[in-house]
């Protein structure tokens, strides 16, 4: 049957306009100023008067845990809590037990995440020091990238020996996206502030141990490596203004040398490690204020082109404890898109760049064929939200891990609806689990 989302306020390719969606097979058939009464009639109709309707969030990084720390979450929940937030589709990290760097583990993600999550996925396959033969082989055209920890990670996939990275850029038939953080400076940064505290540091020094300088070091080398064998490089969660001159100009799909921005440090600083503490602690870590203006202004000028959110959930007795003892990361997909609207609604950043953002640029920068924009013929991944003011509590988190460095935090906006591929997944609180989302192709 046919669907109408009709009388919303389409934000898409830079504008903003009225205008009704004809769905049919899953994907976009009409864009009409106005729906005619006799299509109307046999037409489902979604009314999003009052609303505005945006593509669907692509999340270019989350950790959904599964398999083997489905204690902190799993596809299924992510899935359920990144519906919740607008998001139509992800990429997931290669950082589970076992770590994903064989292609067998790799095709065994995508099928569970063929039984159990309700929007679209896509994985990266993790590179090693030694799995370079894998990588080689792995599919360009289902596959979103080769994910490289030159920084601290898990298991085997820290790639600390030139060589390894030397073989990596050279032969990754992919885009390779980057941790960036220099391990010997974390180590020698975390052996000064132990011997003062012990393992009881204060959390506001965690963007002293994880510091501007190891982040610059890492990226340097990335971005070196990049030029020097023409790779694709997209370096993920960047945190300094340091590193964006590292990033390469000009047309977006001309770019070689791409960034990310995450969404926590778009809208936290170093202050908030006074109040929230381990809460806050990601790697890389929250920097300065002048750094999260830097960044939202590398965002508004087109220097960083993605936004996304390094969702990644830790049970609350794994945040708790000592900072040494305390795991890095938080859960964000739910609230993302939520995030970025606030900022806009504080004149920080327009409602087109958020889009552009998160849902044209990468689709744009992974080559996802047809998704991310609101175009005749595409896939009908589609976000509606509305000016409805609410507050995030323990009661409306949908993490399984039960907690958000965001709560009693009041927002703006809130989404109300959430399609993916023509099937309305999420609305007003409800979820529909008739359907699972797609697996993602690339044109590659």
């Amino acid at each position: 049957m046919k669907k109408v989302i009709q009388g919303g306020t389409i934000i898409n390719e830079g504008r903003q306009f009225q205008a009704d969606l004809v769905i049919e097979g899953g994907k976009i058939t009409q864009i009409l100023a106005q729906a005619p009464e006799t299509l109307l009639q046999e037409a489902q109709v979604i009314d999003a008067s009052h609303c505005f309707v945006i593509p669907g969030v692509i999340d270019d990084q989350v950790h959904f845990r599964e398999p083997g720390l489905t204690h902190k979450g799993n596809i299924g929940e992510g899935s359920r809590a990144a519906a919740a937030g607008g998001v139509t589709s992800f990429m997931d990290m290669p950082n589970v037990v076992p770590p994903t760097t064989t292609l067998q583990l790799l095709e065994e993600k995508q099928e569970i995440a063929g039984r159990t999550s309700l929007v679209n996925y896509s994985f990266y396959l993790g590179a090693t020091t030694d799995n370079i033969g894998e990588i080689k082989r792995v599919d360009p055209r289902t596959t979103c990238g080769i994910k490289a920890f030159m920084g601290s990670s898990t298991g085997n996939m820290l790639i600390d020996s030139i060589p390894a990275l030397e073989r990596l850029f050279a032969e990754s038939p992919l885009l390779i996206a980057t941790h960036c953080e220099d391990t010997p400076t974390i180590n020698h940064n975390l052996a000064l502030y132990k011997a003062k505290y012990g393992d009881d540091i204060p959390p506001q020094y965690h963007p002293l141990i994880r510091s501007r300088e190891a982040c610059l070091k890492s990226s340097a080398l990335a971005a070196s490596l990049a030029r020097k064998y023409n790779s694709r490089l997209h370096i993920l969660h960047l945190s300094t203004a340091d590193e964006l001159t590292l990033l390469d100009s000009g047309k977006r799909l001309e770019k070689k040398i791409t960034g990310e921005a995450c969404v926590h440090h778009l809208w936290f600083n170093d202050e908030a490690y006074l109040t929230k503490g381990n809460f806050v602690k990601w790697n890389p870590a929250i920097k300065t204020e002048a750094d999260r203006q830097a960044l939202l202004e590398a965002v508004n000028q087109g220097v960083i082109d993605v936004i996304a959110t390094d969702h990644a959930p830790h049970t609350l007795s794994e945040k708790n404890g000592p900072y040494t003892k305390a795991a890095s990361g938080g859960p964000m997909v739910q609230h993302s898109l939520t995030v970025m609207l606030e900022l806009a609604e504080r004149g920080m950043i327009s409602m087109e760049k958020i889009v552009e953002g998160m849902c044209h640029a990468p689709a744009e920068l992974f080559r996802i064929e047809n998704r991310g924009f609101i175009r005749e013929g595409y896939q009908a991944d589609l976000c509606i939200f509305r000016k409805a003011p609410w507050t995030v509590t323990k009661e409306n988190i949908l993490y399984q891990c039960g907690w958000s460095p965001l709560e009693n935090q009041t927002f703006t906006y809130k989404v109300q609806t959430t399609l993916v591929n023509g099937h309305v997944v999420y609305d007003k609180g409800d979820f529909y689990t008739d359907r699972t989302g797609e697996r993602l192709t690339f044109k590659r």
